[in-house]
């Protein structure tokens, strides 16, 4: 049975040490834990800072990124919309600028992968280009996923 990663990126409106961004920079730990305690988490992505918020995406020190690998769909839909998670989702316009392109992409690997943030961004990538499809996907391409829809994610999100 095949694992389901996912990658995420979000660009913060400021540097990481201000003050109107600190809410969501002060709970990474938390929330990050919280998943790690998850039923079906596997692995997420880390750098020296402990998270993944030293790690320079698209040559932009205010994008962060996260990737990560689930046992199933379900586990990774409860984590999002059924923890403490869902509340930083619905504040995201506090903290986030809106990307051009996709900021969300998820794609089925073996168990024990762990995706370099590399391939994770090249998913995502492909995702923008040629929307759904085995290499990459969002939400909507999951028949079992169903949390998402009454979530009230944006469009971009649910693509």
């Amino acid at each position: 049975m095949k694992h389901l990663a996912e990658i995420n990126i979000a660009r913060l409106k400021h540097d990481s040490d201000d003050q109107r961004v600190a809410p969501f920079m002060n709970a990474l730990d938390k929330i990050n834990g919280i998943a790690e305690r998850s039923d079906g988490f596997q692995w997420r992505y880390t750098d020296d800072s402990g998270n993944a918020t030293d790690t320079l995406v698209m040559n932009d020190p205010r994008v962060i990124v996260n990737v990560s690998t689930w046992d199933r769909v379900e586990n990774l839909e409860t984590f999002v919309w059924g923890t403490i998670h869902r509340q930083f989702y619905q504040r995201r316009d506090e903290w986030f600028n809106m990307l051009d392109s996709m900021h969300f992409a998820m794609w089925w690997v073996d168990p024990g992968t762990t995706p370099s943030v590399e391939e994770a961004m090249d998913r995502l990538a492909h995702l923008d280009a040629h929307g759904n499809s085995d290499h990459a996907f969002g939400w909507s391409h999951l028949p079992q996923a169903t949390r998402w829809r009454s979530a009230q994610c944006s469009t971009v999100a649910a693509e």
